[in-house]
């Protein structure tokens, strides 16, 4: 949280809040495991011990929680790995206090002992949670993880088709050919985990990997590398240690890969090739640029739309075959999440299963297309999330952020073609402008948070799939980008050239305005800043930039199928499962107006589209280089569809003070649309909407995770706000279904869009009783609302 300057106490103490939390994280969690010794007898010798222990721990959680706050307050955190900490840390104090005073009114003999046992384990189950999210505020949240073989850091650096067995088996030297693609493998692994510590930007032991010549020069203690003897190479010899050896290389438990071991220790023994071009060759995919139009493949019966030659033709060659196609309810329900992020009434599904033409799948995504303000409201999230535009937050009070709403709003609703979305978003009206204006932070900040900088960094992942946040700082250590080129590029937007800052200190050098690709033109660097925007626009959207077009397609097909044909969606230059069909579908979105809408209609009439949903039981899978496609990947509700359907079938959860933006207010309607309820996508942020996984936008988010998660869990099970628009929602349906056999057909229907089987009517008929109280349909939305069937988009 950046602060102006603050007094020097509070920011002493809120530092004391690492050393203090572990007090309570180890007392508490000792008294609850003490506390299993004495079930069968609560006054058992243990029980002075743990009384000990509870206040001590109690106490410390207290005065942990105030300097937390304090650091928070006078700190550089921030994020929602810092609002879990917070919640669950200030929750953990408040039970602590539970928990004592619970043992104090049991001393006293007045206190009941289940309810103190719960509340002391559900307190040692938040200290621990919130020690977690606190290790992983400070160390990442991989911390754990990736210590363990199977996290994708382990993951090889060489290439997949890399066959390092077919040269080992071939004991002819090494051709030309082979040496320049063996060296550009052991350089691959070296930019992976070496360049960190032995590369331009840092040089621990005097030691560079990142040049041949300084490569054989070796370290302060001589060379590293034998070329011939791999067991006498001291490079050989550190890689090779066990993991917990303080000497082990890398560094951190990070320790390569038996494949990376085996391909530099054969490099080593023919000799260490590394050909004079063979340092030309980058390390790194780089995507094309170019657009491509690749020929459709031939014709095949029964499929018409062209996603669906491409993916017919990926499934031949990957042995899988076409499943039967989702039924009625569950792909209406798809297109009505995906295109207006509503459900769809029992009504319309009624009239949907009953439609008898033979292309009213088609019929019906083109009538959701054609509802503007439905479409605008569940798209403009996305977007928001994006553009990291909201309604409050850092930056608007002060003047330093700029609100796009309005602008974004309509651009929607009228089907803007996406390069003139792009071009008055780079060449801002005022009405666009927040966007690549950023935020300007209070207080000092780094230079790689200068709103110029800002500008390349969210200009180039946002439009171009690209992370420049790492060169923005230094020389990129995940890419051939340079600090010059981040620098370059946020030229563009500065009215005077930026000195280039290495890791936030000023070299003295300056470098030119500049486009990160040159084919794609120039930039007048001498020219006011606004006419170098207006330039930059212009180029960007050039058909030749067939980055722009692949980016988007492969945003709105992650939004819709669940995974992006590149994964992850920010990084454009990894391999896609099928380049044919990204080309294809870019090139024509292109050539089509750039028609967003027509792009989202192609998607979902694909035969692809209305595959049956596939899940992963591991995340890591879903970004697994290898994937393979076998159709949508399943997805939970975001946080604004959750919402919406709460608020459509059981009772509006926002009111008209919680709504920032109202489309309607100067719509120009004779008579004004007022919706049933106000959709999420409008409101300001908030506590319920944060546990369901909104961000912040403080910052670019591109994705959002859709696993759900502790916070998650605890606002819908013990937040106020859902927990009152149950009770309300109930207090209505009490008044309007007083037959219980009516009100379960109805809850199923609405929430689940189907009937209820004749054992979850029989179970729900029970819970209800013959005369339905408000308690008893409570438990039953929630109940229902909790199901995956409800929260999943299968």
């Amino acid at each position: 949280m950046a602060t102006n300057e603050a007094f020097w106490l509070w920011e002493f103490l809120g530092r004391l809040h690492p050393i203090a939390v572990h007090f309570p994280v180890s007392l508490l969690l000792l008294a609850a495991v003490l506390e299993l010794f004495t079930l069968k007898n609560y006054h058992s010798k243990f029980r002075p011990g743990i009384n000990v222990l509870i206040v001590t721990g109690s106490v410390s959680a207290l005065i942990s929680a105030l300097f937390g706050w304090l650091l928070y307050q006078h700190g550089d955190y921030s994020g929602n790995i810092l609002t879990i900490h917070q919640y669950i840390g200030f929750t953990t104090a408040v039970l602590s206090m539970a928990v004592m005073a619970i043992m104090y009114a049991i001393h006293k003999g007045g206190g009941h002992i289940i309810a103190y046992r719960a509340v002391l384990f559900a307190t040692a189950i938040g200290v621990g949670a919130a020690g977690h999210y606190g290790g992983s505020l400070t160390h990442g949240d991989d911390y754990l993880t990736s210590a363990l073989p199977w996290d994708k850091s382990y993951a090889p650096a060489s290439a997949g088709n890399f066959d390092l067995a077919a040269l080992t088996t071939d004991t002819a030297k090494l051709t030309p050919q082979q040496e320049v693609e063996l060296n550009t493998e052991v350089r691959a692994i070296f930019a992976h985990n070496c360049y960190k510590c032995h590369g331009s930007e840092k040089v621990k032991g005097d030691l560079r990997l990142d040049g041949k010549h300084m490569a054989f020069k070796g370290g302060e203690n001589g060379p590293v590398i034998v070329p011939g003897n791999a067991a006498e190479s001291e490079l050989y010899k550190r890689i090779t240690l066990p993991a917990d050896d303080k000497d082990v290389m890398p560094v951190k438990n990070k320790k390569l890969a038996e494949k990376d071991i085996a391909i530099i220790k054969f490099w080593i023994d023919k000799g260490a090739p590394w050909p004079e071009d063979g340092s030309k060759k980058s390390v790194y995919r780089v995507a094309e640029l170019a657009p491509r139009n690749p020929a459709l493949p031939a014709a095949v019966a029964g499929l018409s739309n062209p996603v669906d030659l491409w993916v017919n033709q990926y499934f031949g060659q990957n042995k899988i075959e076409w499943a039967k196609p989702v039924d009625d309810r569950i792909y209406l329900r798809r297109i009505y999440l995906d295109i207006v992020g509503l459900l769809p009434s029992p009504v319309e599904v009624d009239r949907f299963v009953k439609d008898p033409r033979p292309d009213k799948r088609a019929i019906w995504v083109r009538q959701l297309l054609n509802r503007p303000d439905d479409y605008a409201m569940h798209w403009l999230s996305f977007w928001n999330d994006a553009l990291r535009n909201d309604y409050s937050g850092t930056g608007y009070i002060t003047g330093g952020r700029f609100d796009i709403t309005n602008w974004l709003y309509q651009s929607l609703k009228y089907n803007k073609p996406y390069n003139q979305f792009v071009k008055e978003l780079i060449n801002p009206t005022d009405a666009s402008k927040g966007f690549v204006e950023g935020i300007e932070w209070r207080g000092v900040v780094n230079a790689s948070q200068r709103t110029e900088m800002q500008a390349a960094q969210n200009v180039s992942q946002v439009f171009l799939g690209l992370n420049l946040k790492c060169a923005s700082c230094h020389n990129s250590f995940i890419s051939d980008w340079k600090l010059a080129d981040a620098y370059g590029f946020a030229n563009i937007f500065a009215d005077s050239t930026l000195e280039i800052n290495r890791c936030d200190k000023p070299t003295g050098k300056y470098v030119d305005a500049a486009m990160l690709w040159k084919e794609l033109g120039t930039i007048n660097s001498k020219a006011p800043m606004p006419e170098k925007r207006r330039q930059l626009a212009e180029n960007l959207v050039k058909p030749q930039d067939g980055r722009l077009y692949r980016t988007i397609v492969n945003r709105v097909w992650a939004q819709m199928m669940g995974r992006g044909m590149v994964e992850p969606v920010d990084v454009m230059d990894n391999a896609p499962w099928n380049q044919d069909l990204l080309d294809w579908m870019a090139f024509n979105f292109a050539n089509n107006k750039s028609d967003l809408k027509e792009l989202i209609y192609q998607i979902a009439t694909s035969k692809t589209y209305q595959l049956p949903s596939v899940g992963f039981k591991e995340m890591a899978l879903i970004s697994d280089p290898n994937y393979k496609f076998k159709g949508m990947l399943r997805k939970r509700m975001t946080a604004e569809q959750f919402t919406d359907a709460v608020s459509g079938i059981i009772y509006p959860v926002f009111v008209d003070s919680n709504r920032r933006y109202d489309p309607f207010a100067n719509a120009g309607y004779r008579q004004p649309v007022k919706p049933a309820f106000i959709r999420a996508s409008l409101v300001v942020n908030n506590s319920f909407l944060t546990a369901l996984g909104r961000p912040n936008r403080e910052t670019v988010a591109t994705s959002r995770d859709s696993q759900a998660n502790l916070l998650q869990a605890l606002e819908l099970t013990n937040g106020d706000r859902f927990n009152a628009v149950l009770k309300q929602g109930a207090q209505q349906w009490k008044k309007r279904f007083p037959d219980p056999n009516v009100l379960v057909r109805e809850m199923y229907h609405r929430t689940l869009n189907r009937e209820p089987t004749n054992k979850e009517t029989a179970l729900a008929k029970k819970s209800l009783g013959k005369s339905p109280g408000v308690d008893g349909i409570q438990d039953l939305f929630w109940a229902i609302v909790l199901l995956p069937e409800f929260q999943i988009i299968y």
